[in-house]
């Protein structure tokens, strides 16, 4: 494609939309009007010739009928009886000609006088002399192109013995099909004006009601206001003056637990939003933030304000985001402190050891202070050792270390499978996701056992065999009753009465949902609960 070529015909465009209606307008008037005006000529032209021919037809087996014709034309000199006969009957009937002939195709009569005895020209006398036949020809004869009725003309015993020939030159025809031209040249004439008139009025009616704003403009806007809206993390949904939703973004098609936003939109704001009372701020009612609200089983905090236009009402517009979101930030937030806390007491702990080894070194109890030492530094190094190989992934590492650091705070064994492997981790798969789920796995097994008493122990198993990453997490306290099996993955729900649970789990299946991953739970060989944790390592994009 030739761009700049394409360019400069742009240019050659109207730019105003204005200016482009009634181009447009004017070329479509113009287009149909001319189109149709061919069609109607052409059409106009068919039937002139068609019923034109048909006439010349029928006089001509009027003629062929008439007994002094069957008479005079088998003489050899016949006399100007059928000149006289055929001019009177052409003048009656407007045709140009009425030409007789015999069975040689010897003119009997003719217009023109003088060539009256000459043979008849045009060559289609065959199928009437010939054959027999009756029919509509053109052909080109001494007076110019022409429509002919050919009728041959039968003797008592039905022998042919002549041919009578009536024709209508064409060019009367065009004539009377250029008169018909002029009337759809003034139609089209006033067509046009009438079609710039109203596309001047249409195209300044629309300026207004899209207060003089270009497409180009329009399409820009309406693209930056769905990018705007689309990136709001908060739900928005935009009513109508009659309370029907107009716009929704994704996020509230997610809040609202539907399946997409062509399910929401044209609904009544009752169906979607109940309680939010939109209705009174289309009455006139203040715009309200921060307000809680009930949808099913979702509290959520809502902001409504209404869409005004010229100082007029002209809907209202909804945000709204769930209330337990603030709890999981608090949640995090939390976690956070725990850690911090957990390093403090963990620091605190080193430094009670150090002191010791100190004051061991200082009374001469060497042996002591060593064996102090390795038995600390033993279980580190072996973790570290085996990290090193079977997990050369620092942050994977660095937070195994940390959950052994933890368990040892909280005086719970936590056992790392020897058999472990965790070196084919893909380069793209998300680290802070894989974390989050280990991490509240690991959390909730630390919990478990804590709260089961006894012996608390937890084990960790890994491994990158295979197309998938798999995971187990074991542990030996009071398990999962069955009957709450499927609700446990629930936001908010937890077996644990403590407040502020029942979200771990939960980010451990949206951290899987954005994975890719899948989860189990079974019973362990410890007593306790037993996740599988699924991951691809080349997760299938649709």
């Amino acid at each position: 494609m030739d761009i700049p070529a394409e360019k400069n015909r742009l240019r050659l465009l109207p730019h105003s939309l204005k200016a482009r209606m009634i181009f447009l307008v004017c070329l479509l008037v113009l287009s149909l009007t001319l189109i149709s005006g061919g069609m109607y000529t052409a059409m106009i032209g068919e039937v002139l010739e068609d019923q034109i021919g048909k006439r010349a037809l029928q006089v001509s087996h009027s003629v062929a009928q008439i007994p002094l014709v069957r008479q005079q034309i088998v003489k050899p000199q016949p006399e100007g009886l059928l000149q006289q006969l055929a001019e009177t009957i052409r003048r009656k009937t407007g045709a140009e000609f009425i030409v007789i002939g015999n069975r040689d195709g010897i003119r009997f009569s003719h217009p023109k006088p003088d060539r009256i005895g000459k043979k008849m020209v045009g060559g289609d006398n065959v199928r009437a002399l010939e054959q027999g036949q009756s029919y509509i020809s053109r052909a080109v004869g001494t007076l110019g192109p022409s429509i002919r009725g050919k009728v041959p003309i039968f003797d008592d015993e039905d022998k042919i013995i002549g041919v009578v020939s009536v024709g209508y030159l064409l060019g009367d025809v065009r004539d009377i099909v250029h008169q018909h031209q002029l009337k759809v040249g003034l139609l089209i004439g006033v067509l046009m004006v009438l079609g710039i008139l109203g596309a001047v009025s249409i195209s300044s009616r629309f300026k207004r009601a899209i207060f003089g704003l270009e497409p180009e403009q329009i399409a820009r806007l309406f693209s930056e206001r769905a990018t705007i809206i689309e990136s709001i993390r908060e739900g928005v949904v935009a009513i109508d003056p009659e309370a029907m939703v107009t716009v929704v973004n994704r996020q509230a098609v997610e809040i609202l637990g539907r399946n997409s936003e062509e399910e929401i939109i044209g609904q009544h704001i009752r169906e979607v939003l109940p309680g939010a009372k939109l209705s009174r701020i289309l009455a006139g009612g203040k715009q309200r933030h921060d307000q809680e609200l009930e949808v099913g089983d979702t509290t959520m905090i809502i902001n409504t304000v209404p869409m005004l236009e010229n100082g007029r009402i002209t809907g209202a517009v909804a945000s709204f985001r769930r209330k337990d979101e603030l709890d999981i930030v608090a949640r995090q937030l939390s976690q956070v402190k725990e850690y911090s806390e957990m390093l403090r007491a963990q620091t605190h702990e080193y430094s009670n050891k150090l002191h010791t080894i100190a004051g061991l070194i200082q009374i001469g109890e060497h042996d002591r202070a060593l064996d102090l030492i390795g038995s600390e530094a033993a279980g580190y190094q072996g973790l570290i050792a085996f990290l090193a190989k079977a997990v050369p992934h620092p942050i994977l590492a660095a937070f195994i270390i940390g959950k052994y650091n933890h368990a040892q705070e909280l005086r719970v064994k936590l056992e790392i499978d020897p058999d472990s492997e965790l070196r084919d981790v893909p380069p793209d798969l998300n680290r802070e996701k894989l974390v989050t789920v280990l991490g509240n796995l690991i959390d909730n097994a630390f919990d478990s056992v804590l709260r089961a008493g006894g012996d608390p122990l937890v084990r960790l198993a890994m491994t990158d065999a295979g197309r998938d990453l798999v995971f187990e997490v074991e542990d030996s306290g009071i398990g999962i009753p069955s009957e709450v099996v499927d609700r446990i993955f629930d936001r908010g729900f937890s077996t644990n009465p403590q407040a502020h649970r029942g979200q771990g789990l939960h980010l451990v299946r949206r951290a899987l949902d954005d994975l890719g991953g899948q989860i189990t739970l079974a019973d362990g060989e410890l007593g306790g609960a037993l996740f599988t944790v699924f991951i691809p390592k080349h997760r299938q994009r649709k």
